[in-house]
């Protein structure tokens, strides 16, 4: 049977737009970096994104590189748009980026025009799109000139295979010279996408005061920090099939420390106090930041997609809240 959309998905999913840009974004990303590769089940990859976009999640994240093996995340998704979501490409925000490495030899990685250009025909090819909405350079590189880089956006993006320009884990710094550059080129640089959670705050103080004066939007990535702030580890649990028990990611069962399961637990009693969970705080905490437009998470069943959008749909944290979780949370960083 073919895959029609929910009639009601515009019903309750904020789209705030990307920083001074109209570009709008939902409220909540779905971000294909873990579960969507050539090794993970198929039916499961369509159930979780026809869930998505009946939920009004209209943002779908990818990168070149994204599995394992690199790659096969853009071709699952392409062949998911073939098969269910091809009459609603207007309706879908594409985002797939460049800048880890994806084959071998000095043209595979970082941020030449040569790499960033050949990459995204890749990408376009594995995904059977002509563009993408977003295309970002995934990570600054030390021996391109920015000049060189940004200059790669521009032609990119005037050449059609994306709409809009975006960069990613750039520090505050980096962040401006690069607005400043694609500024007098002219392109349409629209979003910033960073590592943000309630355990990683750096952006706070360098990159998000860059944002809101450039009027870039933000997306934050690991906002629950890979499922630390879930109740998947809450009581000291070490479940075989999480994050921390994998061999990829950022977690790793040494960040499970006895403190860091003490903040865990007192912010989950916050949560509890606030009638939400604590992963719908931890979303909430990070779309506090007026310059966030979406919080990109990862999925591996259909539920967790539904409790992300449900934290979306709640009141904004009060005052006292907010207060509460500073008081916990102290200098993490």
């Amino acid at each position: 049977m073919m895959y029609q959309a929910a009639a009601d998905r515009y019903g309750s999913m904020p789209y705030p737009h990307c920083g001074r840009s109209g570009l709008r974004l939902s409220a909540v990303s779905l971000g294909l970096w873990h579960n969507f590769g050539g090794n993970d089940d198929f039916d499961r990859q369509r159930w979780i994104v026809r869930t998505a976009f009946d939920q009004g999640i209209t943002c779908f994240d990818l990168a070149n590189n994204y599995g394992p093996p690199p790659g096969s995340a853009e071709e699952n998704f392409g062949r998911l748009l073939a098969r269910d979501l091809k009459p609603y490409r207007d309706e879908m925000v594409v985002c797939t980026k460049a800048g880890y490495t994806m084959w071998p030899g000095p043209y595979g990685d970082w941020g030449s025009r040569k790499y960033l250009v050949a990459s995204l025909d890749q990408s376009l090819k594995r995904m059977g799109l002509d563009y993408v909405d977003i295309f970002y350079h995934h990570r600054p590189d030390p021996e391109t000139p920015l000049e060189e880089t940004m200059a790669a956006l521009d032609h990119i993006v005037r050449s059609g295979r994306a709409l809009y320009a975006g960069i990613s884990n750039y520090n505050g710094e980096r962040t401006a010279a690069a607005a400043a550059e694609l500024r007098r080129l002219g392109t349409p640089f629209v979003i910033h996408q960073m590592r943000y959670n309630m355990l990683v705050r750096q952006p706070e103080t360098d990159l998000l005061p860059v944002l809101e004066r450039e009027g870039i939007g933000g997306i934050a990535f690991s906002p629950l920090a890979q499922g630390l702030l879930t109740d998947r580890y809450l009581g000291g649990a070490l479940p075989a099939d999480s994050r921390a028990a994998g061999s990829v990611g950022f977690l790793k069962p040494e960040h499970i420390t006895p403190e860091r399961l003490a903040t865990i637990e007192a912010l989950n009693e916050i949560a509890r106090t606030g009638g939400r969970t604590l992963a719908q705080l931890a979303l909430a905490w990070v779309r506090r930041q007026p310059s966030i437009a979406s919080v990109l998470i990862g999925a591996s069943k259909p539920q967790q997609v539904l409790d992300a959008v449900r934290a979306v749909q709640m009141a904004p944290l009060a005052g006292d809240e907010i207060a509460a979780v500073e008081a916990i949370l102290g200098g993490q960083s």
